[in-house]
């Protein structure tokens, strides 16, 4: 009996350290180690992220062997996050899965970030899966994109960011409030009390299927300021409310664009992916929407949402397929086109 493919998964392209282990479609361990230091910052501090990443990957790695019951040798191939993403961050992921594929003597996998979140719908969790094709919102604090997935290896993107991305206007709001970081989260928590109605923003005017969060979240520092200037205790005496309408006003974008989207593509299969994926309002409003319009939607575990190498396994599983693999001389890239 021929044994299906083991693959081991490093994703480090931000702040986060992953290793997890995948037998075909099934996730046999996904380990991850986060760095609670940037929260002293108020946001990911690049060389901090670098150096703990050093610190955190042969342990995080070692883990993820011991937790799925493996050893190194049953690995057939390593996948690694190529981009998008801080390039010191990359470099230590990279540099690890070059290493280890060498010293193996097994395939290397160079895997697309973003592709990732998407390809993580096909993770064999028992649930149904998207049918191609398919449209997929990705949301993170880096991007906002509408693709078009027409295979697991025939993406392309339909609409895009111009300028911020919808997790950065989550994370930007939520300091100017004074909350800690990440704040998207907690936006999301105090929001379940707030009215969303309550304050009004600026809306922005893109044509097409492309998005942009900089007018909005001037609109909402101005706001606030000449909340604070006329009351000092204004943001603690409307924080639930500030939350509720902050959240309405970026989902309400992304919903607005998301179904110009289904429209022009007559495609009714829908996914989300990325951190954002994991806010709540914005899940509950893309159900409602899917089951008035009748799309099919498909929204993945929360573990799935944020960062985690788990999907990078899964893009790394399909390029094995296609025997799709890097070469040493690979390198990252920081602003890897999709």
């Amino acid at each position: 009996m021929i044994r299906t493919p083991i693959i081991l998964a490093i994703e480090s392209s931000c702040d986060d350290t992953s290793a997890a282990i995948l037998q075909e479609r099934k996730i046999l361990s996904n380990i991850v180690a986060n760095q609670e230091v940037h929260s002293l910052y108020g946001g990911v501090v690049p060389e901090l992220a670098s150096r703990a990443h050093q610190q955190n990957i042969i342990p995080v790695v070692e883990m993820a062997i011991k937790a799925a019951n493996i050893t190194k040798n049953d690995i057939d191939a390593i996948a690694f996050t190529k981009g998008p993403g801080l390039l010191g961050s990359l470099l230590v992921g990279s540099s690890f899965a070059k290493s280890y594929a060498m010293g193996m003597d097994i395939p290397l996998i160079a895997v697309n970030h973003m592709q990732g979140h998407i390809l993580s719908h096909f993770i064999d969790e028992g649930d149904e899966m998207p049918k191609f094709p398919f449209l997929c919102l990705t949301i993170s604090g880096g991007h906002t994109q509408i693709v078009k997935v027409d295979s697991p290896n025939k993406m392309k993107v339909i609409g895009t960011t111009l300028d911020d991305a919808a997790g950065e206007a989550f994370d930007k709001s939520a300091k100017i409030l004074g909350l800690p970081y990440p704040g998207g989260p907690f936006i999301d928590k105090y929001s379940r009390k707030g009215n969303i109605h309550a304050f009004e923003f600026g809306k922005p005017k893109v044509k097409q299927l492309d998005f942009s969060f900089s007018g909005l979240k001037t609109s909402i520092l101005r706001l606030i300021q000449k909340g604070i200037a006329e009351n000092p205790n204004f943001i603690t005496e409307h924080l639930e409310d500030l939350c509720a309408s902050i959240q309405y006003s970026i989902v309400s974008i992304l919903l607005k664009k998301l179904e110009k989207a289904i429209i022009q593509t007559g495609i009714k299969e829908l996914a989300i992916a990325g951190g954002v994926a994991a806010n709540s309002y914005l899940r509950s409003e893309l159900g409602e929407l899917a089951k008035k319009k009748r799309y099919q939607l498909y929204i993945p575990k929360f573990e799935y949402c944020t960062d985690n190498a788990a999907m990078i396994a899964i893009a790394g599983y399909f390029k094995y397929l296609d025997k799709d693999f890097a070469q040493q001389s690979e390198t990252p890239s920081a602003r890897l086109p999709f």
